[in-house]
C-alpha cells in the first residue's frame, strides 16, 4: 500500500485548531483506538487494520507533526498535547466503550490518559489498554544514537536537516528482527509520510519526547500501577530498543497486567510478524473485555 492508498481511507478533521488525519472504520460498539509511535505514522498498522475492524471500530490518526497531520512550527511537541488531541478527537467522533492501544511513542500518550482516567478526568468510557513495544521505563530502554541526537539543542536540527532515505532505512532495519521483511515500498511510504510538509523540520521538536518520559515518570508509571483497569502488554521479544525487560519489570508492576510475548520480532511487530501480532493483541483484548478484575 502506497500514501496515495492509505491517505484514501481516511479523512482529515479540525481538533483543537490543528487538521488531523484520521481513519474510522468498523461498526463494532467498542472502538480501538489506535496511538503510533516515532517516527512514523498511523501508516505502521496497514497490515493489520483489516482485522481488527472485523471485530472492533478501529480509530486511528496521525499524531500532531506526524504523517498527514499538520505539522505546525510551534516551539516543542508535548505529549500532553498529543493526549489532548487523541482524547478531543474521540469525542468528536463519538466514541462509546473505548480501548486504547499503543505503540512506541503512543504508549506514553496512552499512559497520560491513563493518569487522567484514574482521576476520573477522561470524557471517554476507558475499559483498558494494550500497550505494545514502547520504552515507558526510559531508564531501562536502549535509545539509538539517532534518537539522542535528535533531541539534542545543539545537533538536532542539524541531523534532521540532513536525514536521508538510505539513512532512514538502515535505522530502520537495524530495529527489525529480520531486516529482509521490511519492503522497500514500505520505506518509501514511511519516508514520505516523515517528509510530507516540510516534516524532517518538526523531528528535534518531537524528539524531546524522551526528556518528557523522566520528566512525567512518577505520573505515568505511576499511573499504571494505580489503575484497576486490565492493561494487555504484546511484546516483540527481540526489540533491541524496547527491551523485553520493559515488558517484564511493566508485568511485575501492573495490577491487572496480561503478557503476551512475540518471539523473533523486533521492534515493529505489526509490520514484522502481522499475524501472529494480531493473534496475540485479540488475545489481550480478550482479557481486557472477559477477564474480571483481581
Amino acid at each position: 500500500m502506497n500514501c496515495e492508498e492509505w491517505q484514501n481511507l481516511g479523512t482529515f478533521t479540525t481538533v483543537l485548531t490543528y487538521n488531523i488525519f484520521v481513519i474510522d472504520k468498523g461498526k463494532s460498539t467498542t472502538t480501538l483506538a489506535i496511538l503510533h509511535g516515532f517516527p512514523t505514522a498511523s501508516f505502521d498498522f496497514y497490515k493489520v487494520i483489516n482485522q481488527l475492524s472485523e471485530h472492533y471500530r478501529v480509530v486511528i490518526h496521525d499524531h500532531l507533526g506526524f504523517g498527514f497531520s499538520e505539522k505546525p512550527n510551534v516551539d516543542l511537541y508535548r505529549l500532553n498535547t498529543q493526549a489532548d488531541i487523541a482524547e478531543k478527537l474521540w469525542s468528536q467522533l463519538n466514541v462509546g466503550d473505548l480501548i486504547i492501544l499503543a505503540h512506541d511513542y503512543g504508549t506514553s500518550v496512552a499512559t497520560e490518559l491513563l493518569a487522567r482516567n484514574n482521576k476520573n478526568k477522561l470524557k471517554v468510557n476507558l475499559k483498558g489498554m494494550v500497550l505494545c513495544n514502547g520504552s515507558i521505563h526510559i531508564e531501562l530502554a536502549k535509545l539509538k544514537y539517532i534518537q539522542k541526537l535528535l533531541k539534542s539543542k545543539f545537533f538536532g536540527s542539524i541531523v534532521a536537516k540532513f536525514a536521508s532515505q538510505n539513512s532512514f532505512k538502515r535505522t530502520m532495519k537495524s530495529i527489525f528482527y529480520d531486516g529482509s521483511k521490511l519492503s522497500q515500498e514500505e520505506i518509501e511510504t514511511m519516508w514520505l509520510l516523515i517528509t510530507n510538509n516540510d516534516g524532517k523540520r518538526v523531528l528535534p521538536k518531537i524528539a524531546h519526547y524522551i526528556d518528557e518520559r523522566y520528566t512525567f515518570w512518577n505520573r505515568w508509571i505511576g499511573a499504571l500501577k494505580e489503575t484497576n483497569l486490565t492493561i494487555g502488554l504484546v511484546w516483540a521479544s527481540e526489540d533491541p530498543i524496547a527491551v523485553s525487560a520493559i515488558a517484564q519489570q511493566l508485568a511485575s508492576e501492573i495490577k491487572n497486567s496480561r503478557l503476551f510475548w512475540l518471539n523473533n520480532t523486533g521492534h515493529y511487530p505489526m509490520l514484522e510478524n502481522p499475524n501472529l501480532w494480531c493473534d496475540l493483541v485479540f488475545k489481550a483484548l480478550d482479557s481486557i473485555e472477559n477477564q474480571p478484575l483481581e
